[in-house]
C-alpha cells in the first residue's frame, strides 16, 4: 500500500497541494449489504455513496475510471476478515483493502481499474455513533471517507500520516455538514 508522506497543506487545496476545485470524478461504488442488522439503516447505502463521492472530490487520486466495493456486514464478518488478513481475532469497525495494481501486461481498455474494498461493521459503527453520542449517518459517513482514504494511500501510522489524513478526514466530512469526528478525542496513530 502506497502511504500518504505530505507537509502540511493550506486551507483550500487537496493533500497533494492542487485545488478542489480540479480534483478527478468519484469512482464507481457499488454497496454490498450482506448483513440483516443494516436493515435498521434504510439510508445506508446513499450514505456510504454520498461519502466516498465527497472524499473523492477532495482529494489528488484519478478515482474517475475505478471502481471500489463497500461491504456493509455485521461484526462476525469483520472479525473474520481481521482474523484470515491481519491476523487480530476481533472485530473493528472499518477496514480497507487496496487492490493490487498490476505490473507488467497492460490490461485492456475497457477493464474498470478496482481501487479496493472497504468492509464495516453495523454493530461496531453502532456501538461507536451511541457511546460517542453522534449521529449513525455522520459516523457511517465518517467510516466510509476513512476507508476511501486509506484506498487511495493515505495511512496513519505515524502522527505525521495520521495529522494529514485526520484534517483531511475534517474538511471532507465538513463538507457534508458533518461536525469534527476527532473533537474531543486524543490522537492514536
Amino acid at each position: 500500500m502506497r502511504k500518504a508522506s505530505l507537509a502540511s497543506r493550506g486551507p483550500g487545496t487537496g493533500a497533494f497541494g492542487k485545488s478542489f476545485a480540479t480534483m478527478a470524478m468519484p469512482p464507481q461504488t457499488e454497496v454490498l449489504i450482506v448483513a440483516a442488522c443494516w436493515s435498521a439503516e434504510a439510508d445506508a447505502e446513499a450514505i456510504v455513496h454520498r461519502a466516498i463521492e465527497a472524499a473523492a472530490s477532495m482529494v489528488d487520486a484519478d478515482t474517475g475510471d475505478a471502481e471500489l466495493a463497500v461491504m456493509l456486514t455485521d461484526d462476525a464478518g469483520i472479525r473474520t476478515l481481521n482474523r484470515n488478513w491481519r491476523r487480530i481475532d476481533k472485530p473493528t469497525n472499518v477496514l480497507s483493502f487496496p487492490a493490487l495494481q498490476p505490473t507488467g501486461a497492460p490490461s485492456p481498455d475497457d477493464a474498470p481499474r478496482m481501487l479496493g474494498d472497504i468492509a464495516i461493521a453495523y454493530e461496531t459503527t453502532r456501538s461507536e455513533a451511541d457511546d460517542e453520542q453522534k449521529p449513525f449517518d455522520h459516523h457511517l459517513s465518517h467510516l466510509a471517507v476513512h476507508g476511501f482514504l486509506h484506498l487511495v494511500g493515505y495511512d496513519h501510522e505515524s502522527e505525521a500520516e495520521a495529522e494529514i489524513m485526520e484534517n483531511l478526514e475534517r474538511d471532507i466530512l465538513g463538507t457534508l455538514g458533518i461536525p469534527d469526528p476527532y473533537a474531543g478525542q486524543d490522537r492514536t496513530a
